[in-house]
C-alpha cells in the first residue's frame, strides 16, 4: 500500500468517527432577566422621549396623505383616479339611497355617509384601491339596532312602515333613556340611534387602534368572513322582498328573523302593492342581465356603464309623471332636503344600549376593510398598516356620526371597479366625493318620486357576487374540509339564527378547529432513505429502511395540556407497546416467576448462582413477553420533534413520563431535530440533557448513532 492510499485510509477512518460523534452545537447566552423597573423605564424613554424626527415620523404615520400627495404624479396618476372617481362617484349616488333603508334611515344619510366617508379615508387611510363607504353588511346590523330601539323607545308605526318620506310616527312613551322626546318622530329617534351606533363603534375602533391591536383580524379567516357575508346576505334579500312586494311590515327582532320575515310575507301577500310588483319585476329584467353584460365584457369595457343609475332616473321619472304615490299608493324615496344638517351630538345616554353591538359591528367593519386592503396592496406591490386602517375607519365613523351618519367600511364591489378603471392613489375618492356632494347641494330633491322597490332591485341585483358563493361550496369541500365546514357554519348560524351570533360562532368553530388538528395528530414511524440520511413516514414512500434495534417516530403538533395524553396513546399504539399495561404484566409475571423459582430452589437446593442465572431468564423473558404483538423488537426509540411547534408544562411531563415508562422496561427514549422553544422548555422543565448519555439530538442520525453505539444485546433481548 503506498503513503497516498495509507493517508487516504486514515482520512477516511476520521470522517467516519466525526460522522458518528452526535453534532453539539453551543448556545447563544441569553440577557439575565431585567427587573420591572428597568423595563418600564427604558419603554418610557422608548416612546416618550420626542425629537424632530421621530415626530415627524409619528404626524406623516397618522396622516398618510402628507407622506403621498407632495409625490403624486400629477401626468401618469390624474387621469385615472379622475376617472375612477367618477364612476365609483355615479354608482355611489343610488347604492348610497338604496342601503339607506337596510340601515332603516332617509335616503340622505346615506349620501352623507359615503359622502364624509370618501374624504377621511382618503386622509387617513393607507390603501390606495379602498372604496369606503356604506356597506350592505353593516348597514344590516345597525338596522336592526335601530329597529330594536325603536320598539323599546316605544313608537308605534303605520302598519310597520319604514323610515322617511311622508310616513309619520307617534311617539307613546318616554325614549328609554331618560330624555322625553318631545317634537322627535320616529325617523328623528332613528337618526340618533344610527349615530350612536356608529360613534361607539368608531370609538372602539381607535381604541383598537391605539393598544395595537391590528393584529386581530389574522383570526378573522377568510372562510369565515366569506361564510358571515353570505349569511348576512340571505338576511338582507329576504328583508328587501316587502319592498318589492309593497308591503308595510315591521322588521322582525331577536333570533330566527329568517323565518319571522318569510311568516310574516306569506301571511300579508294578499296586501302586494301590484304598482310596486310590477315596477320590481320590469327593473329586475333590465338590470340583472345588463349586470352580467358588464361583468363579462368589463375586460373590454375602459369603465362599467351605470346602469344602476339609468335605471333610478328612468323610475324616477315615471313614478313623477304616473303618479304612483298618489294614484297607486306606491312608497317613495320622499323629500331629501339639499345640503347639510348643523353637527350634533350622539345620545349619550343610549351608549349601554347599544355597546355589545357597536363592537361586534366594529369587528366586523375593520376585518372586512383589512381583509380588502391587504388583498389589494399585495396584489400591487405596496405595504399597508392594519394599525393605521384602524385608525382611519374610526374616524371615518366617529367624524361622519355627528352629521347624522351610519357606520361605514370598505365596500368591495366598489373597490373592484376603482381597481378596474385606472385607481392609483385615494384621489380619486377625493374625486368620488365631489360627485356626491354635487348630488348633495343640487340634485337630491329630483329623487322624491323614486320609489322604494327600486332601491331594493338594486340591494337584490348587488347581492349576486355573494349569494353566488352557494355553488363554490362543492369546491370548498374538496380542497379543505375544515374551511368548508367553518364556512357552512358561520353561514348557516348567520342567516337563520343570528346575524352577530354567527360571526360570534364563526371565531369559536374556527378556534376549535385548530384545537381538533392538534387532537387529531398522530405518531407516525419513520424509515431510512436508502441512500442518505434522510427519514419520512414508512406509510406514506416506498423503499424505505428501518434499524434492527432502533424505531423511529414523529409526532406533528405541539405537545400541550389539551393533546398530551392524545400524544401517549398515540405513541403506545405506533410502538406497539403500551409501558403502563407492560409494568402491569411485568410485576404479574415476576410473581409467577418468583413462586416457580421457590419450587426450583426447593428442588436444587444449594447450587451455586442459581438465583442470578434465573434473574437474567426473567428479564429476558419478559422482554419477550412484552413484545410478542409486535413484528420488530427494540432498544431504543427516537422521537422526531421537528414538527412539535411548542411544549407547555404537560406537554414536558409527557415526555418524562414516556422515558420513564419506557426506561423500566429497559427501552431508552430519546429525542432529535427540536427546535429552540422546546429545547428551552425542556430545560426548565429538568429534561435537558447532552453529551454521551444525553437524551437530545440536533439531527435523527445523530441520535440513532448514539443509541446503536450505546446499546449490547442483553439476555434473550437481541432485537430479532
Amino acid at each position: 500500500m503506498t503513503h497516498s492510499e495509507e493517508e487516504e485510509e486514515e482520512d477516511g477512518a476520521e470522517r467516519d468517527q466525526q460522522q458518528q460523534q452526535p453534532l453539539i452545537l453551543q448556545r447563544v447566552e441569553k440577557e439575565t432577566a431585567q427587573s420591572w423597573q428597568s423595563v418600564v423605564s427604558r419603554r418610557l424613554k422608548k416612546h416618550c422621549v420626542c425629537t424632530s424626527e421621530k415626530a415627524k415620523s409619528k404626524i406623516l404615520g397618522f396622516v398618510p396623505i402628507l407622506r403621498w400627495l407632495p409625490r403624486y404624479q400629477l401626468r401618469e396618476w390624474l387621469l385615472g383616479d379622475a376617472m375612477s372617481g367618477l364612476i365609483v362617484g355615479i354608482l355611489l349616488v343610488p347604492q348610497s339611497i338604496a342601503y339607506s333603508l337596510l340601515a332603516s334611515q332617509d335616503p340622505i344619510y346615506g349620501l352623507y355617509t359615503s359622502f364624509f366617508t370618501s374624504i377621511i379615508y382618503a386622509i387617513f387611510g393607507t390603501s390606495r384601491h379602498i372604496s369606503a363607504g356604506v356597506f350592505g353588511v353593516l348597514c344590516l346590523l345597525v338596522g336592526q339596532v335601530v329597529d330594536r330601539e325603536l320598539a323599546l323607545a316605544g313608537y308605534l308605526t303605520e302598519s310597520g312602515g319604514g323610515i322617511g318620506g311622508n310616513d309619520s310616527a307617534v311617539l307613546l312613551a318616554d325614549l328609554g333613556n331618560g330624555t322625553v322626546g318631545m317634537g322627535c318622530d320616529k325617523s328623528c329617534y332613528a337618526i340618533a340611534v344610527g349615530a350612536t351606533v356608529t360613534f361607539t363603534a368608531g370609538v372602539y375602533q381607535v381604541l383598537m387602534g391605539i393598544f395595537q391591536v391590528g393584529f386581530v383580524s389574522v383570526y378573522l379567516s377568510d372562510s369565515l368572513l366569506s361564510g358571515f357575508a353570505t349569511g348576512a346576505s340571505l338576511t338582507i334579500f329576504t328583508s328587501q322582498f316587502k319592498y318589492l312586494l309593497g308591503l308595510k311590515i315591521p322588521r322582525p327582532q331577536g333570533w330566527f328573523v329568517l323565518f319571522k320575515t318569510w311568516y310574516s310575507l306569506l301571511a300579508n301577500l294578499a296586501n302586494t302593492n301590484v304598482c310596486d310588483l310590477v315596477t320590481s319585476l320590469v327593473c329586475l329584467l333590465i338590470l340583472i342581465p345588463v349586470k352580467e353584460i358588464n361583468n363579462r365584457f368589463k375586460a373590454k369595457l375602459k369603465a362599467p356603464i351605470p346602469f344602476e343609475l339609468f335605471v333610478v332616473i328612468i323610475a324616477t321619472l315615471a313614478s313623477h309623471f304616473g303618479h304612483f304615490n298618489t294614484d297607486y299608493g306606491s312608497d317613495v324615496a320622499g323629500d331629501i332636503p339639499t345640503g347639510f344638517l348643523p353637527p350634533q351630538l350622539p345620545m349619550w345616554t343610549l351608549i349601554p344600549n347599544v355597546a355589545v353591538d357597536a363592537f361586534s359591528i366594529a369587528i366586523v367593519g375593520f376585518a372586512i376593510t383589512v381583509s380588502l386592503s391587504e388583498m389589494f396592496a399585495k396584489k400591487h406591490g405596496y405595504a399597508v398598516d392594519a394599525n393605521q386602517e384602524m385608525y382611519a375607519l374610526g374616524l371615518c365613523n366617529i367624524l361622519p356620526s355627528f352629521f347624522r351618519c351610519f357606520t361605514s367600511s370598505a365596500a368591495l364591489t366598489k373597490t373592484l371597479v376603482k381597481e378596474s378603471t385606472g385607481c392609483q392613489t385615494q384621489v380619486s375618492g377625493l374625486v368620488s366625493a365631489l360627485v356626491l356632494l354635487l348630488v348633495l347641494l343640487v340634485i337630491a330633491p329630483l329623487f322624491y318620486s323614486l320609489q322604494k322597490c327600486v332601491l331594493a332591485v338594486i340591494i337584490l341585483v348587488n347581492l349576486r357576487g355573494a349569494l353566488r358563493k352557494f355553488l363554490d361550496i362543492p369546491g370548498m369541500w374538496r380542497v379543505n374540509r375544515v374551511d368548508a365546514a367553518i364556512w357552512l357554519t358561520t353561514m348557516a348560524t348567520s342567516a337563520l339564527i343570528n346575524t352577530e351570533l354567527g360571526l360570534l360562532v364563526g371565531v369559536l368553530v374556527s378556534a376549535l378547529s385548530v384545537l381538533g388538528r392538534t387532537q387529531q395528530a398522530r405518531v407516525l414511524e419513520l424509515g431510512r432513505a436508502p441512500t442518505r440520511e434522510h427519514y419520512e413516514d414508512l406509510s406514506s414512500y416506498r423503499g424505505l429502511r428501518t434499524h434492527p434495534d432502533v424505531a423511529v417516530f414523529r409526532y406533528g403538533a405541539p405537545i400541550y395540556y389539551a393533546n398530551q395524553s392524545m400524544f401517549r396513546k398515540s405513541l403506545y399504539k405506533c410502538v406497539g407497546l403500551d409501558p403502563v399495561k407492560g409494568k402491569t404484566q411485568l410485576m404479574k409475571f415476576k410473581k409467577k416467576n418468583h413462586r416457580q423459582q421457590q419450587q426450583e430452589e426447593e428442588e436444587v437446593a444449594g447450587v451455586p448462582n442459581m438465583k442470578s442465572e434465573s434473574d437474567g431468564k426473567e428479564e429476558g423473558a419478559t422482554v419477550t413477553l412484552m413484545l410478542h404483538k409486535n413484528p420488530r423488537s427494540f432498544r431504543s426509540v427516537v422521537i422526531d420533534c421537528s414538527a412539535v411547534l411548542f411544549l407547555d408544562t404537560a406537554g414536558v411531563n409527557a415526555l418524562k413520563e414516556v422515558r420513564k415508562d419506557y426506561a423500566e422496561l429497559g427501552i431508552k427514549v430519546v429525542l432529535a431535530q427540536c427546535n429552540t422553544s422546546v429545547l428551552d422548555s425542556l430545560e426548565r422543565g429538568g429534561c435537558d440533557g447532552g453529551g454521551e448519555d444525553g437524551i437530545l439530538f440536533f439531527t435523527i442520525a445523530d441520535a440513532v448513532a448514539h443509541v446503536q453505539s450505546r446499546s449490547a444485546p442483553n439476555g434473550d433481548y437481541d432485537g430479532k
